[in-house]
């Protein structure tokens, strides 16, 4: 199973060698500077986001790879009924989510303490994680509203 840690100025997801091939890449580094929250989730599947990369997603039991949506993109590394830690990263980092499955709630509280202490920017405002960002409304994209007639 995939470990989330601090190795000196970076959070790593160290994967096994059948994680790597899953997601067709190495371990995933982020600098622990951009971390701008940790939080837990008991349940496994609300830090999926987005639409399936690169990876491999087998409904129901495991999802390993990228993630993108309208914001960025996650790397999750996740097990059909684990919590889940999850690391949310500000620019400059390469994901803005980094979710790792652990075998129980204790432990995930437990890692996320221990990656939380090291962060030295942490947002503590809240102990959940925050909405998705939402595209801007544009002109152009009222054209597309079956409500607005050409007479407006």
């Amino acid at each position: 199973m995939a470990r989330m840690f601090v190795d000196g100025d970076d959070v790593v997801v160290h994967l096994s060698w059948r994680e790597r091939a899953a997601a067709r890449r190495g371990d995933v580094r982020a600098p622990l500077s951009s971390v701008s929250r940790v939080t837990v989730e008991p349940s496994w599947w609300r830090p999926l986001r987005g639409v399936p990369g690169k990876g491999r997603w087998t409904a129901g039991t495991r999802c390993i790879g990228t993630r993108a949506y309208e914001g960025g993109s996650d790397f999750v590394a996740i097990r059909h009924g684990r919590p889940v830690v999850c690391v949310e990263f500000r620019d400059p980092a390469p994901f803005r989510l980094l979710a790792t499955s652990v075998a129980t709630l204790a432990e995930a509280r437990d890692r996320a303490r221990a990656i939380g202490g090291r962060a030295p920017d942490l947002d503590t405002s809240t102990p959940c994680r925050q909405p998705l960002p939402v595209p801007e409304e544009h002109e152009e994209n009222t054209a597309l509203d079956p409500r607005r007639s050409d007479s407006e």
